[in-house]
């Protein structure tokens, strides 16, 4: 993996579509060289977002009062709220990269981030004619512990990754999370079953993604 230093950005709970404004700036800063790589590590109020590929039937009942937003990254549903912490990585590639090489390297620096919490973990490659495996899971109870969408524009990557640490799991079972009817998805918290500080869980991450 090449060394890749990122500068760090940090805030608490940010709603996603005022968050979505600071991203697309950061990207447009970013394509001109105006700003370095950067990880931005915060937290949502809860939403629903989709991407493209999103099917009708895997929608939340709207009953539940989670509001849903299209987003533009790759992937389909993701849940995010409190309790999560998600990472924006707006990083110029490489003339060598494409943002699938990218999303990789993303996995395995979220693998090396869980290993450092405790908490053994993979990426898995995708069975031919399979939904694409992109994420990350559990290695000793299969379940999927990150989500990740991403896409590119003019070289550079916007969107990132959802760690679920803590709080309430129960939105992920009101819809289908990434295309996958059948995934467990799972917290920190559950696998360790023990409250882990969203500090120690922030700082581990920046410390896997050379941010500072």
């Amino acid at each position: 993996m090449r060394r890749r230093p990122l500068s760090l950005v940090q805030d608490d709970l940010v709603d996603y579509e005022k968050a979505m404004e600071r991203m697309t700036d950061l990207v447009g800063r970013r394509q001109r060289d105006e700003c370095p790589d950067t990880l931005w590590l915060l937290s949502h109020p809860q939403v629903y977002t989709v991407g493209k590929r999103t099917l009708d039937q895997h929608l939340p009942d709207p009953s539940h009062g989670i509001p849903v937003v299209s987003t533009g990254r790759g992937g389909q549903l993701t849940y995010h709220g409190p309790g999560q912490l998600v990472g924006y990585l707006i990083v110029k590639l490489g003339e060598d990269e494409g943002i699938v090489d990218y999303v990789r390297e993303v996995e395995l620096r979220l693998v090396r981030a869980l290993g450092a919490l405790g908490v053994p973990a993979e990426r898995r490659d995708t069975p031919a004619g399979s939904e694409l495996l992109t994420g990350v899971w559990t290695a000793e109870t299969g379940r999927k512990i990150v989500s990740i969408g991403m896409r590119q524009s003019r070289g550079v990557t916007s969107h990132g990754f959802a760690l679920n640490v803590e709080g309430d799991l129960t939105p992920w079972d009101w819809a289908v999370p990434c295309g996958m009817p059948e995934v467990d998805m799972t917290s920190l918290n559950r696998e360790t079953s023990t409250a882990m500080a969203m500090e120690r869980v922030r700082a581990a991450v920046a410390e896997a993604f050379e941010a500072s």
